[in-house]
């Protein structure tokens, strides 16, 4: 049997373990939150590098993926520099290949109203084949890396707006520690609304889960949610706001999905080539696995458990 342990620097609060098939083969995949604590997650890579099939990075990305240029984080990296023999991956592979079919998976679900709207991409440049989905699409678009990651009040509206950003400050930002790039611990579970106006605006809000939660407004009736790393507690405080729908973009196991770094590790630890899959190796099996985001409707009856 093989074993992926996700390393989050989310709550683990959220932690959760399940066991599922790939390939007629069994594996265990594990998440395990440190509560925000760096040296706690580097420790935690160290202890488990040789013990486990695949590790898996939550919470904050190795590697920014647009297009043909790779920026990495630095502080992320820093926290797995002492792993040498276990395949480490943040989910990257999976947002380039399985969430671009996400937009796609909408219109299938929900019928040719949603071949065209309005989406927010709370930071696209996270997830950029999720966007370039709903750009295929001929999406109306608003990015809003500068808002969600830096609180800068800036929208973007284009691709080619994006990109700029992305050349710019991305070689700056992959600077910047890890409590300036993304909430951890006790900060996932803030809610604080702010851009009220962009959500109002949006048909369809997309994106990190966290990053979602953290300024969405009371009020976000007749929206469509596409996400992951989705837990009941999340699908609750959607459904409160009059949020229909939500897609996920990860396969839901034990009333959960898990992150892409957490799918991910497990597709590796499955493969067995002791190193990360390339973008067509995860394409080909994605392919014979059917995987496909799910649609959740939330007027029916969910569980309150985490």
């Amino acid at each position: 049997m093989k074993r992926a342990v996700s390393v989050s620097l989310g709550g683990s609060d959220r932690d959760k373990t399940a066991e599922l098939e790939l390939f007629g083969e069994k594996v265990i995949i594990e998440r395990r939150g440190v509560d925000g604590d760096v040296e706690k997650a580097a420790a935690l890579f160290n202890e488990l590098d040789g013990q486990v099939d695949a590790l898996g990075v939550g919470g904050i990305d190795l590697w920014v993926q647009m297009g043909e240029r790779r920026y990495s984080i630095k502080a992320a990296l820093k926290m797995v520099k002492g792993v040498s023999q276990t395949p480490v991956v943040d989910g990257t592979g999976l947002k380039i290949t399985l969430e671009r079919h996400a937009a796609q998976g909408l219109v299938d679900a929900l019928g040719p109203e949603y071949s065209s709207g309005r989406v927010l991409h709370t930071a696209a440049v996270d997830r950029y084949g999720l966007m370039m989905g709903f750009e295929d699409l001929g999406y109306e678009m608003v990015c809003g890396d500068l808002m969600f990651a830096l609180g800068i009040p800036f929208p973007l509206r284009s691709l080619v707006g994006l990109n700029r950003l992305g050349r710019l400050m991305l070689p700056i930002v992959s600077y910047l520690p890890i409590s300036v790039l993304y909430p951890t611990g006790d900060k996932q579970d803030e809610i604080v609304p702010k851009f009220t106006k962009y959500y109002d605006w949006a048909t369809v809000i997309a994106g990190d889960c966290h990053y979602i939660k953290h300024h969405m407004p009371d009020d976000l009736s007749g929206k469509v949610i596409v996400t992951n790393t989705t837990t009941p507690k999340d699908m609750v405080l959607f459904q409160e706001r009059g949020v229909e729908y939500i897609m996920t973009t990860t396969p839901v196991l034990n009333g959960r999905s898990f992150g892409t770094n957490m799918l991910e590790a497990a597709l590796t630890a499955v493969a067995g080539k002791n190193r990360p899959l390339t973008f067509d190796e995860l394409n080909e099996m994605l392919q014979k696995l059917d995987l496909k985001p799910t649609l959740h409707k939330l007027e029916e009856s969910l569980p309150t458990n985490n």
